[in-house]
């Protein structure tokens, strides 16, 4: 465990506060921390690593890191979820700015230093920006495509890009402490999209959450069909309850999924029930609700001759595959989450 009473350095930069919630991730943490002890950023930095009960060898393996380099902290976060062991390493943390860390993810050399650089320019209170997803397998890669483009996870510009100026949510993110006292924290009711919603506190309170392309953290996809599958319900599930929650604050293309899915579904019921018209004689016209599915499997084969072409046979087989995953099981979360049909919403973490 770290020194509790451990004290902030004088330096001519800012203090610099990672902090990483890990959970049962042997196989990306120690990546994800090498990326931030070999960052460029010269001012006075730790690492607080908000470690939840873990049964994979990640508790081993986060004490040998810490073992390893006097910067990097344990704590113990025995909620486990995210959003607490985000709040957890905040409350503990010495310096005024927070970087959030995710264990899946790279930080370039120059992250912290551009990040820091561009809150004293723009006064935000959070700036942020691209998850860069970059697979290894040709499934993670798929995965990664749909991602970056358009057509998989909606174009947002953390995940696609897009000018640099304020924005309503970031990825990660790069905070003032200060601002994150100031709107109370994280929401740990909220077990995913505890970032969009306390992005929306931010500037509900005046402040301002800012985007910058030059800012881009690599990102590892879930690694099996199961496993992204699982996130996508999870997200989509949280998302059509922040949705009926904020619904001011919610824009019309988190609705687009569910509508696929919903017009997928009773396309496919109704075709079925023309099929059964045509075995007993009766005028098939309920055959035309194939039309619905049809469409969307066109949509799929085109999107996937468009972004995925280039890239590998098996690399654009498995785009087929995950395009639908993503958006059926966003989708198919969506509603339940908006119509708040879920018992224990709280159980759904998407890991």
């Amino acid at each position: 465990m770290p020194d509790q009473h451990r004290e902030a350095t004088t330096s001519p930069l800012v203090g610099v506060s990672y902090v990483m919630p890990v959970l049962n991730d042997a196989s990306h943490v120690r990546e994800a921390v090498e990326s931030i002890l070999a960052q460029d950023y010269t001012g006075p930095v730790e690492v607080l690593i908000a470690l939840g009960p873990s049964i994979d060898g990640t508790n081993e393996l986060v004490a040998d890191l810490a073992a390893r380099d006097s910067r990097v902290h344990v704590l113990e976060n025995a909620v486990g979820s995210t959003p607490a062991g985000l709040n957890l390493g905040i409350r503990a943390a010495v310096y005024p700015v927070v970087v959030r860390v995710d264990s899946h993810s790279m930080l370039p050399v120059d992250y912290a230093r551009i990040a820091v650089e561009v809150l004293e320019r723009t006064g935000a209170d959070n700036v942020g920006g691209i998850m860069d997803a970059q697979g290894v397998t040709p499934f993670q890669k798929a995965v990664a495509l749909a991602y970056t483009t358009k057509v998989g996870l909606g174009g947002s510009s953390f995940h696609v890009g897009g000018e640099e100026g304020p924005a309503d949510t970031v990825y990660l993110g790069v905070f003032r402490r200060e601002a994150l006292l100031r709107v109370g924290l994280f929401d740990e009711r909220i077990k995913r999209g505890q970032d969009w919603e306390l992005n929306r506190r931010i500037r509900a309170d005046g402040g301002t959450v800012w985007f910058t392309p030059a800012l881009a953290v690599t990102y590892r996809p879930r690694a099996t069909l199961e496993r992204l599958a699982r996130q996508m319900f999870s997200t989509g599930l949280w998302r059509g309850e922040l949705a009926r929650r904020f619904p001011g604050a919610s824009g019309i293309r988190y609705f687009v999924p569910p509508v696929m899915v919903v017009g997928v579904f009773l396309g496919l019921v109704l075709g079925v029930i023309g099929l059964v018209q045509a075995a007993v004689g009766a005028t098939p016209w309920l055959l035309l609700g194939f039309v619905v599915p049809a469409v969307y499997l066109l949509f799929v084969i085109a999107a996937t001759l468009l972004y995925a072409r280039g890239h590998g046979a098996r690399t654009a087989l498995w785009f087929l595959v995950v395009l639908p995953c993503i958006h059926v099981f966003w989708g198919a979360g969506f509603v339940p989450g908006y119509l708040s049909l879920t018992s224990n919403i709280a159980e759904h973490t998407g890991r």
